[in-house]
């Protein structure tokens, strides 16, 4: 079984917040797969499906963001399930662009609570995970990085990340298909850059934005989100 899960933290306080996008692609992934109505389990909720012939299951922790991992312990000696081959994790990351999203095999937590309860509760930092950008281009003078990842969305940011939701399902399809080798090669989350014209041609038709808008220089391996404590559990 594939187990894709989403962090966040629970309240309706925290739906709209920069720190719950991992919430937002489970939700979107139930809704577009149809998979049947979320059930209670220990410390979560769940949904169960196929895709593409394999059995799937997508996991919200409900627990506060630095308790995420209480939700994977059932799992961690479960016969025939591995964690590097069918954990994927979907979190926000600080330290990615706002419309960029990368996938990697394994990592530190790089101070993000979520990550690090998850690798506390698998005893490893190699499991797969999605990282979906939220990282503002200019960062206000005396902003608290905390207040900041638990603030709601401005303007059309949260738009942005929507945008993305086609291009996120498609990669979780082929990590649950094919890997996430085959994942991270196949959606970098850097779309390929426009042929130019001809010289003396018409300029092409307006199209929609590309699915992710990273920068147009990236090192290979960027620096994790360094992210402050968030709330204890209630």
């Amino acid at each position: 079984m594939k187990l894709v899960v989403g962090l966040g933290n629970p309240g309706p306080e925290y739906e709209t917040t920069r720190h719950n996008v991992g919430w937002w692609v489970i939700d979107h992934l139930a809704d577009v797969w149809r998979f049947p109505p979320w059930r209670a389990m220990p410390d979560a909720r769940a949904t169960d499906g196929e895709v593409d012939g394999r059995r799937v299951r997508l996991l919200k922790p409900q627990t506060f963001m630095n308790l995420s991992g209480h939700a994977l312990a059932p799992y961690v000696q479960r016969p025939f399930w591995a964690i590097a081959n069918d954990l994927l994790v979907v979190v926000d990351d600080v330290a990615l662009p706002l419309g960029t999203y990368r996938f990697r095999a394994k990592g530190s937590a790089g101070g993000h609570n979520g990550l690090r309860s998850v690798e506390d509760a698998l005893g490893t930092q190699e499991y797969a995970r999605l990282r979906i950008g939220i990282g503002r281009a200019d960062a206000i003078p005396g902003e608290v990085l905390r207040d900041f990842v638990l603030g709601d969305f401005t303007g059309g940011e949260a738009a942005v990340v929507r945008e993305l939701f086609p291009a996120l399902r498609a990669g979780v399809t082929t990590w649950i298909t094919d890997g996430i080798v085959a994942a991270m090669n196949r959606h970098s989350g850097r779309p390929a850059s426009p042929e130019p014209p001809p010289p003396g041609s018409s300029p092409p038709p307006e199209s929609p934005p590309p699915e992710s808008l990273p920068p147009e220089s990236e090192p290979e391996s960027e620096p994790e989100s360094p992210l402050g404590a968030l709330p204890p559990p209630a």
